[in-house]
């Protein structure tokens, strides 16, 4: 799922337990999980994703058993917020990043996007008065009078500014270039284009262009950009746990739990 010219980040490492933390108890599945189910119950066969006995994966982080990450997800309360529209299969793969920032952030919302319909959720959010939406997208596509490259922070002390809510079209870049001009629901709102200096490290579904990047990352940089830096890190920190650990199983290796992606992952929580 690698995105247009958007958004950040990576990874490493001794030998470790066998198995991952128990995974914390959570009240209910996040957007992504749901949506995932919702499209699994619509499927007319099951989805076969690679690896582990007879296809087993973990139901909270997607990976093979083995390589379980859950219990050290970390989830960071933020003011802004994250809304997944996502094209019909990325739910379903076990590398999609969409999943992680739902993992690390509350408030993210996820939909099925459809060119002829539109989940009445998503318009009722959209809608919702508490929120700034923001279409994250390239300029370079987009109208000069929508385009922003900031987020608007609120003054310090107030309590009545809207929240920001980050749009992320989750998809390969075909794909969300189609869905930009096809989804006439967000064109009243600015297009945030974001401009990172760093190129991004994502391994699982390299683009063929360096300025595309995963999904996560977009969503890591726009929480900078809003004054969110922990949940920014924690989200990049978390990436590149998986990214770790998603690889390792790939090549039947086992996960570095000492490694430096875990490092940095309780160094990053430490700190929060």
């Amino acid at each position: 799922m690698p995105l247009p010219p958007l958004a950040p980040q990576a990874l490493g490492g001794p030998q470790a337990p066998a198995a991952s933390p128990a995974r914390p108890e959570s009240p209910s599945p996040h957007a992504v999980a749901r949506l995932r189910t919702a499209r699994l119950a619509r499927s007319a066969k099951p989805f076969l994703a690679r690896g582990g006995p007879r296809g087993e994966r973990c139901p909270g982080c997607r990976l093979v058993p083995s390589h379980c990450l859950c219990g050290v997800c970390p989830v960071v309360p933020t003011r802004a917020g994250v809304c997944l529209l996502m094209a019909d299969i990325e739910p379903l793969k076990p590398s999609n990043t969409g999943w992680l920032i739902a993992d690390v952030v509350p408030d993210t919302f996820a939909f099925g996007w459809a060119r002829t319909e539109v989940d009445p959720a998503l318009l009722a959010l959209l809608a919702d008065p508490q929120w700034q939406p923001y279409v994250v997208f390239p300029g370079e596509f987009v109208a000069p009078e929508r385009v922003v490259t900031e987020v608007a922070l609120p003054p310090e002390g107030a309590t009545d500014s809207k929240r920001p809510l980050f749009i992320l079209l989750d998809a390969t870049w075909p794909e969300a270039r189609k869905m930009f001009r096809k989804s006439p629901y967000i064109d009243r709102f600015p297009v945030l284009s974001l401009q990172p200096e760093q190129i991004s490290r994502y391994q699982l579904r390299r683009s063929r262009r360096e300025d595309h990047f995963c999904t996560s990352e977009v969503a890591g940089l726009c929480l900078d950009l809003a004054g969110e830096p922990l949940a920014a890190q924690a989200l990049q920190a978390y990436l590149d746990v998986f990214t770790h650990h998603y690889l390792q199983a790939k090549h039947q290796l086992p996960p570095d739990w000492q490694g430096p992606e875990h490092q940095r992952l309780r160094d990053v929580t430490a700190g929060g």
